[in-house]
C-alpha cells in the first residue's frame, strides 16, 4: 500500500482547499483535525503518525489568532512552536518530510523592498514571534523540511479579508480601511497547488508564496469591492485609527526568491486571483 500524505489543519481555510485539490489529482491523503490530532499531545502525535506512517506532512494546523496571543502568549507558543515540534520529531521518525505553514509577520515591516527568504526575521508580535520559533525548532527536528511563507491569506473556507469586506459591503455605503499596511494578498487554491508541487521535491528549506504584486488593505478593500461590483465608498485611513492590541508589520510584501531559483513558476497577480476567487461566491450582481 501506497503511503499517504498527511494534513494537518485539515478543516482550516488553507488544510480544506489543499484536501480537496489532493482528491481531485488522486494523492492518497489523510487529513486531521483538532477533533483526531491534538498537536499539543507528543504521545498522541507519535502514535498517529507512527501509526499512519505518512510519506510527507503538510503541517497548516496553528494558532492564529494575532490580537488575542498578545494576552495568550503561552497557549500561542504551546500551539505553535511545541505544536509544531511534535509533528516535526514524529515525521523524522517516520523517515516523512514536513512541509510547515508560517508567515509574513516574522518581518518587523521596516524595509521598502519585498522579502526575500534570505531577509532576517525580525518579529513584532507575539504571534510573528511563535511563528518563527516554530520555522527553527521544525528545522532542527527535521532533515527534510520546506518552511513556506505566505500572507493576507483568503479562500472559500473559514473567515478573512475578502469575505469581511463582502458582508461589510452588502449594508454599508461606506468603509474605512488603512492605507499604510502594504502586503501580498495571496488565494489558498494557488497556494495549495504551489505546496502540492513543492512537497514532492526534495528541494528542502525556505519560501515565499503569495500571489504576485502588493497592495495596501485600502487597494486591497477597493479591488474587492469592484470585483463584486458593490457601490462602496472605501476611505483610506491610518492604522492609527483603528489601534489593535498586536502590531503589524508597516510592509511586509514577500518575494518568492526560491521559487525562481528552483525554476518553479511565481503566482498569478493577486488582483486575477481575486477576481477568480470572487466568481466562485458568486457575489456578482
Amino acid at each position: 500500500m501506497n503511503r499517504p500524505l498527511l494534513v494537518t489543519g485539515a478543516s482550516g481555510q488553507l488544510g480544506t482547499d489543499i484536501m480537496e485539490l489532493l482528491e481531485k489529482h488522486n494523492v492518497p491523503a489523510i487529513g486531521c483535525t483538532r477533533a483526531n490530532l491534538d498537536i499539543t499531545d507528543s504521545e498522541q502525535v507519535h502514535e498517529v503518525i507512527g501509526r499512519i506512517k505518512p510519506w510527507g506532512i503538510i503541517h497548516a494546523a496553528a494558532y492564529t489568532k494575532v490580537d488575542q496571543a498578545e494576552n495568550e502568549r503561552d497557549e500561542a507558543y504551546r500551539v505553535n512552536v511545541y505544536g509544531s515540534r511534535n509533528v516535526a520529531a514524529a515525521a523524522e521518525s517516520v523517515d516523512a518530510k514536513i512541509l510547515m505553514l508560517s508567515t509574513d509577520y516574522v518581518f518587523d515591516g521596516r524595509s521598502t523592498r519585498p522579502y526575500d527568504e534570505f531577509a532576517t526575521p525580525r518579529p513584532i508580535n507575539v504571534y510573528g514571534s511563535s511563528k518563527r520559533e516554530a520555522e527553527k525548532i521544525v528545522c532542527q527536528l527535521n532533515r527534510r523540511a520546506f518552511i513556506v511563507r505566505t500572507s493576507w491569506v483568503f479562500g472559500r473556507h473559514g473567515s478573512n479579508f475578502v469575505k469581511t469586506m463582502l458582508e461589510l459591503g452588502k449594508i454599508n455605503h461606506e468603509l474605512k480601511v488603512v492605507h499604510d499596511q502594504i502586503g501580498s494578498p495571496t488565494y489558498t487554491k494557488d497556494l495549495a497547488e504551489c505546496l502540492l508541487k513543492l512537497i514532492h521535491t526534495d528541494w528542502f528549506g525556505t519560501y515565499h508564496v503569495s500571489n504576485s504584486g502588493s497592495c495596501s488593505w485600502y487597494q486591497f478593500a477597493s479591488a474587492i469591492m469592484e470585483e463584486a461590483n458593490l457601490n462602496v465608498k472605501v476611505r483610506s485611513v491610518p492604522t492609527s485609527q483603528f489601534p489593535r492590541p498586536a502590531r503589524r508589520p508597516a510592509y511586509s510584501v514577500l518575494a518568492g526568491r526560491a521559487l525562481t531559483l528552483h525554476g518553479l513558476p511565481s503566482l498569478r497577480p493577486w488582483r486575477e486571483a481575486l477576481a477568480d476567487y470572487i466568481q466562485t461566491l458568486e457575489v456578482r450582481s
